[in-house]
């Protein structure tokens, strides 16, 4: 049986890990660290797109990785920049996978079961439909530039294994990065 403290620790935790995430953010933005690796990483090509994509996968690191990777592909080619971008970008999203999937859709559904209306949430939470909406909405996010953290939290609802979130992750950030990639060579 749960008590009444559970909701208040799980929420201290994730704005703890939050503000984690955003020091060391901040302190990678002020120190120029970043901006060193992913300019170093630009002249390694497949290298560089493996480490680039790693950072294309944080909401606090996209910025520059789409950069770095809008870089590489215009000077290399555009597959081979994605094809390691997607693999790094992978590895990244196995990152926050492991933290974030089951936490996160478990302490949004409990914090609805204090509510009246949970037994609905919960029901629609765990419709089929939903299931296969969030596969696609949370692999369109991954695709996309904004923060693949909130397409993971989505996939978390879906349950997805990780066998099955691997290739999802890859083939959704190989065509983001190819996007990128094409759209820095038209410029």
């Amino acid at each position: 049986m749960r008590t009444q403290s559970r909701p208040n620790g799980f929420l201290l935790h994730d704005v703890l890990v939050i503000a984690i995430s955003v020091g060391v953010a901040v302190f990678l933005v002020r120190t120029e660290v970043l901006v060193r690796i992913l300019t170093s990483a630009r002249e390694l090509e497949f290298l560089g797109s493996f480490i680039a994509g790693i950072f294309f996968t944080s909401v606090f690191t996209t910025a520059p990785a789409i950069v770095t990777l809008g870089e590489i592909a215009r000077i290399h080619a555009v597959v081979p920049t994605a094809l390691f971008g997607a693999i790094g970008a992978v590895v990244g999203d196995i990152i926050i996978f492991r933290f974030i999937r089951d936490k996160f859709s478990e302490h949004l559904i409990e914090l609805v079961g204090h509510r009246n209306v949970s037994r609905k949430m919960r029901t629609f939470f765990r419709l089929r439909l939903f299931r296969w909406l969030s596969l696609f909405v949370g692999g369109l996010i991954i695709a996309s530039p904004l923060p693949d953290e909130l397409g993971i939290s989505l996939l978390g609802f879906s349950k997805v294994k990780i066998s099955r979130f691997v290739p999802l992750s890859f083939a959704f950030n190989f065509i983001g990065i190819v996007l990128i990639g094409l759209v820095a060579r038209a410029i």
